[in-house]
């Protein structure tokens, strides 16, 4: 995978595999640190140690419709290429937390990609999940979450053509003010 975001994607669908009903994606770049963090926080199933200490062997895989899982081997190959490193903890029926740092200005630092792309395609393509996601780049944040956002529609749903577009451009927005875009 070329770009951060599509790891998270894959981060993010390996929780909703595990059952995950909340969901916590939190992304910081510090750059004064020279240092990219992205973090996936469920509630999902869980794994047992055993399991565990094999989710980076690409021929290790939960899922029944193939015999690999990339996933998790891969992010980690692209942080360790980038002068950092994947930390997951994990307890049965306490969920997972998959971590990934990454040296920001070193030459294999994946892009982050399309984001705000892949935010609301996780924000509208899961109805049923309460997605957290927090940015931070230097001082600047910025945050939402399916509950709140839901909290305000009551009942209309993420997936009505007025909500997407203000949905899309409140990302986009955001985003762009995060790296100083926007005032």
């Amino acid at each position: 995978m070329h770009e951060l975001s599509l790891h998270i994607l894959d981060l993010v669908q390996n929780s909703l595999e595990a059952g995950a009903n909340d969901i916590f994606l939190e992304i910081i770049e510090d750059r004064p640190k020279d240092e990219l963090m992205l973090r996936v926080t469920d509630n999902g199933k869980g794994m047992h140690e055993t399991l565990l200490g094999t989710v980076r062997d690409p021929f290790v895989s939960t899922r029944k419709t193939r015999k690999v899982g990339l996933g998790l081997p891969l992010i980690d190959m692209t942080a360790r290429q980038a002068g950092g490193s994947l930390d997951i903890e994990s307890k049965p029926g306490k969920g997972t937390v998959v971590k990934a740092t990454y040296c920001l200005n070193h030459i294999d630092c994946p892009p982050l990609g399309k984001i705000g792309a892949a935010l609301k395609a996780l924000l509208v393509g899961n109805p049923g999940v309460n997605i957290r996601y927090y940015h931070q780049v230097d001082s600047q944040t910025f945050s939402l979450s399916t509950q709140e956002i839901r909290g305000i529609l009551h009942g209309i749903p993420l997936t009505h053509p007025d909500v997407l577009l203000w949905l899309d451009g409140h990302i986009r927005e955001n985003l762009a003010r995060l790296y100083g875009g926007v005032k």
